[in-house]
């Protein structure tokens, strides 16, 4: 395995090369002058293994290349200082070139075999140490609560390792990278950001290593998407990551991405646990408050209907103020209605009568039940001929049309039409109410159709931002969509759609 030069990689250096080489062939001439004496009591063959004990406990202490240089300077120093004729090159015995090729041998493998060893043991406990640092930072990972935890954590993993720095670069909902402001702006490849990202690949470019360029960008990808990208800048002079340290690096972007998704499925639970809460306690509140007041109003309107039947009649300033009142007890009695019905729908304590009917027949119904706010506004009602019975509740889709109609009058300017339209689309059947007033704001049209929202152009109208949200829950209990949009010409277009369903044939009455 290579080394790639990083801190946690490297073995500790306390010597440098010419001291390394000093050392060597100081403990070469030291078993020398140990074996010059034994000349005599030992034989060569026992005087060789001194030299090769010296070779081995170089290369496990100095390492493969000082092994090496031992191996070459015991060869010479025997033949030097033990083979006859002493103190020269020369051979009287032939069989002597074969000791010294033995030994060279013996001496140079012994000493790769003790430096690799060495090498391999050196590897495992960087592994060991690496994995340990991965369980570490993977039980930091499941802890953290924000964003900014999670980039220090890779901060200090990946500067402890590697002697590196990282930015993370998280991703919105919609994939787009948030870049921050963890390196410099400039040592940073927005480009190189978007290849990783959108790829799924790592991207490395070596050649912008140094003076704390990002050179690596790696994806963070989860389960279902990639949450960002991890760039990672190594300092000036350090060599190109090899493989292991890749790895690690993979293996860390991994436990982040996981982590990240699991941020932000803890932000979706908690705001959907909060949008529950609040809308139960929105629900509960306003139905409360609708049980109260619907029966003082029911009494109110009553009182003001008995004042035109009072014997004799009032004068004509008392009859005018008791329409005024009974015109208003009205209104106030159907805003109480939408908000109890609004939060029957929420609770879902509504039960659906659903019959096989005719559309036309609910959609005369509304226009007749609210004809004096169209008094101004004529209402043009397109149906295509042969339209299916559809199944629905036709007091709930009364109140649906009734909504829409009232809407449209408001902001319509007077004397303008109002279209009501129907055709088939697919296995739904779509229902348009349109007309031609000032249009919906064009950005987030869908947000209308919440409670107590209103249009723009609301200001002075009378209304409370119930109405359009009635109708979508009326209409998703019916299994349908509703949605909001502008007329090309100008104006406004609400249109919902209904499940078609499977009709009953109805026979045919035999004369």
């Amino acid at each position: 395995m290579e080394n790639d030069g990083s801190p946690s990689t490297q073995s500790p250096a306390p010597f440098k090369p010419w001291q390394v080489g000093l050392l060597t062939v100081l403990a070469c001439v030291g078993t020398t002058l140990i074996a010059t004496p034994l000349i005599g009591h030992l034989d060569l063959a026992n005087i060789v293994m001194l030299f090769l004990l010296t070779v081995l406990l170089i290369a496990v202490k100095l390492g493969r290349n000082a092994a090496v240089l031992a191996s070459v300077l015991s060869v010479l120093l025997f033949d030097i200082f033990f083979v006859p004729p002493r103190f020269s090159l020369a051979v009287s015995n032939i069989q002597y070139l074969v000791t010294f090729a033995v030994m060279l041998a013996t001496g140079l493998i012994t000493g790769q075999l003790a430096a690799g060893l060495k090498q391999k043991a050196r590897e495992a406990e960087i592994r060991e140490q690496r994995t340990k640092a991965l369980y570490e930072i993977a039980r930091d990972l499941a802890g953290a609560l924000t964003l900014e935890q999670v980039g220090d954590l890779a901060r200090r993993f990946v500067g402890e390792q590697l002697g590196a720095d990282v930015l993370l670069v998280p991703a919105d909902e919609y994939a787009h990278l948030q870049p921050a402001a963890s390196l410099p702006a400039g040592n940073v490849d927005l480009l190189l950001l978007k290849m990783a990202s959108d790829s799924g690949q790592t991207v490395r470019r070596d050649e912008l290593s140094g003076d704390g360029h990002a050179s690596l960008y790696l994806p963070l990808r989860a389960s279902l998407r990639t949450r960002g990208v991890l760039a990672v800048a190594f300092p000036a002079g350090t060599p190109a990551p090899a493989d292991d340290s890749l790895a690690l690096l993979e293996a860390l972007a991994s436990l982040i991405a996981i982590a990240l998704e699991r941020l932000h499925y803890v932000d979706v639970a908690q705001s959907s646990q909060v949008k529950i809460v609040s809308e139960r306690l929105r629900s509960s509140i306003l139905s409360a408050l609708s049980h109260d007041l619907r029966t003082p109003l029911t009494a109110l309107v009553g009182l003001a209907d008995s004042l035109f039947l009072v014997k004799p009649a009032l004068p004509g300033n008392a009859l005018e103020t008791a329409q005024a009142l009974h015109e208003q007890a009205a209104r106030l009695a159907r805003l109480v209605g939408n908000l109890l019905d609004m939060a029957r729908l929420n609770a879902g304590q509504i039960k659906l009568r659903r019959e096989w009917q005719p559309l036309e027949e609910v959609i005369g119904a509304s226009i007749k039940l609210i004809e004096g706010a169209l008094a101004a506004h004529p209402v043009k009602v397109t149906l295509p001929p042969g339209l299916p019975l559809l199944e629905f509740d036709a007091v709930l889709l009364e109140r649906v049309f009734c909504n829409l109609l009232e809407n449209a009058a408001k902001y319509a300017p007077p004397n303008s039409g109002i279209d009501i339209a129907a055709g088939e689309a697919g296995d739904c059947i779509e229902v348009r109410v349109c007309d031609r007033g000032p249009g919906f704001p064009t950005v987030d049209n869908d947000h209308l159709f919440d409670m107590f929202v209103r249009g723009d152009g609301s200001a002075g109208k009378p209304g409370t931002g119930l109405g359009l949200a009635i109708c979508r829950a009326i209409v998703e209990a019916h299994g349908g969509s509703i949605a909001a949009s502008n007329r090309p010409d100008g104006g406004a277009c609400v249109s919902f759609m209904l499940p078609r369903g499977t009709p009953p044939v109805v026979e045919e009455e035999k004369l």
